[in-house]
């Protein structure tokens, strides 16, 4: 009887240790493939930071050549700017900057627009996009959706505010856009509710429509 007693005590016991073995297996399983998977969002999160790709020195433009409707800036002599060749992640809700450009002939948005090499009126919805966004021109001719100042506006797609070049006559002697630029007609400022007034810069989001 004895014996028999410490037989099943044993055999309990075993299963005990058989099972804490086995719970701590699946624990340190599930440790790892989460520290994996950390460390893979981690490398994806890096792998989509946008670092700078050069610079380009400022000149200073011909007399009257340099357009500064909308208060639009001018390169200045000796001033270096920052390029780059991409833009931060696109997602449902893009955080980016709303600057106002006029697409109009002889608007401060310099030549013709790239996606369909026409002018656009100031009254028409309409954006350029930094680089990196307007993805060797993939969104041209496409909507996006914006949202700002507790208002949205769709917009369409037709011009690269460039963030790779500037200072020259194609881009009005204006430096190399920001990565993380919507730059847009007076009609989505106005539709967006801003006063004329306080247009120039505003903090928004965006996503493809």
């Amino acid at each position: 009887m004895v014996v028999q007693i410490h037989l099943n005590l044993n055999t309990h016991m075993s299963r005990f240790i058989s099972n804490a073995f086995l719970l701590d297996a699946v624990a340190n399983f599930h440790k790892k493939k989460n520290s994996s998977r950390r460390k893979n969002e981690e490398a994806s999160i890096e792998a989509q930071t946008c670092d700078p790709s050069g610079t380009i020195p400022g000149t200073t433009p011909p007399p009257g050549q340099c357009n500064q409707d909308n208060n639009a800036d001018c390169c200045v002599e000796g001033e270096v700017y920052t390029t780059y060749t991409c833009s931060p992640p696109v997602s449902d809700n893009t955080p980016a900057t709303l600057t106002i450009n006029s697409f109009q002939e002889g608007g401060d948005g310099g030549g013709a627009s790239k996606c369909d090499n026409q002018y656009h009126s100031d009254n028409e919805p309409v954006v350029a996009l930094s680089t990196g966004w307007f993805s060797q021109s993939s969104r041209c001719n496409k909507f996006i959706n914006i949202n700002g100042n507790g208002k949205s506006v769709r917009a369409l797609v037709v011009d690269e505010c460039d963030s790779q070049v500037g200072c020259d006559d194609e881009h009005a002697y204006q430096p190399p856009c920001r990565n993380n630029i919507v730059d847009a007609s007076k009609a989505v400022w106005t539709a967006l509710g801003v006063p004329e007034s306080e247009q120039g810069e505003l903090d928004i989001t965006w996503s493809d429509a």
